[in-house]
């Protein structure tokens, strides 16, 4: 199993990551992808880069998310370039960024200049992205087709329509689905599961948060990952290795670098 989004380098996990590794070993769960959200915290995602045998492989993206608008900074896009330079063997995407217009006090227009700029710094380096959206994704939409870009990408935590969803299928994106559809009041996102093609579907946990149902209150793990598959088996009436092994090729063929293929 791969967990496409996952952000492992958070503080809750500074006691317990390496546990957090092992479980997930066991669990089966062979890769996990963390995406950035602040240039502070660059550094410490590098860091965690692993692509060892016989380990869980992790993946790194560095980007700029559109909630912590406050803390970035025009050189941090300069920042973001020589970063990639330096790092052109480690970070397989730019992210996470996008658009939240869920943020009532949020500043759309500054929002809006920091998702084009990364956009254009992923063009540049042929690299795909890792999307943050909640209400936007029309106007995310009509980005992706003026940039067109090369590798694509994955829409995190996709809550959209389904012709929403089959735009940025054309476009290149895998979508990414974890705690939400195991509650039963996501009807909406559930049917989507169940109906796109499981060539566009990635599995996710965002952790530490995104708690799965039953869970609530509680610290949200990468190793809850297998429940994400169970349900999405259940609701597409298929076995769970074929979901996992689908799954997995799909993250990969995003964030694997040539070569680069460990299920």
């Amino acid at each position: 199993m791969f967990d496409s989004h996952c952000h492992l380098d958070f503080p809750e996990f500074d006691k317990d990551r390496e546990e957090t590794l092992n479980q997930c070993w066991d669990e089966r769960i062979r890769s996990i992808c963390i995406p950035a959200t602040e240039a502070r915290f660059w550094p410490r995602i590098l860091k965690l880069f692993n692509q060892k045998p016989d380990s869980v492989r992790r993946y790194v993206a560095l980007g700029l998310h559109p909630y912590f608008l406050d803390s970035h900074k025009e050189s941090h896009l300069d920042d973001l370039k020589e970063s990639l330079k330096h790092h052109s063997e480690t970070v397989s995407a730019v992210g996470e960024i996008g658009l939240d217009y869920a943020l009532a006090d949020s500043n759309r227009v500054q929002q809006h200049y920091y998702f084009v700029r990364q956009l254009a710094v992923a063009d540049q380096f042929n690299l795909p992205v890792i999307l943050h959206c909640r209400k936007a994704h029309d106007d995310i939409l009509k980005q992706l087709r003026q940039f067109k870009l090369k590798n694509g990408g994955i829409v995190h935590a996709f809550s959209g329509s389904e012709q929403q969803a089959r735009q940025y299928i054309e476009l290149g994106f895998k979508l990414g689905f974890g705690g939400t559809i195991t509650y039963e009041r996501a009807r909406k996102t559930r049917q989507l599961v169940a109906t796109l093609p499981l060539s566009s579907l990635v599995l996710e946990t965002d952790a530490p948060d995104m708690p799965m149902s039953g869970y609530q209150g509680q610290r949200n793990t990468p190793t809850q990952l297998p429940l994400v598959l169970r349900k999405i088996a259940e609701l597409r009436a298929s076995p769970v290795e074929e979901i996992a092994q689908a799954t997995t090729e799909n993250a990969l063929s995003i964030l694997a670098k040539q070569g680069d293929w460990a299920m």
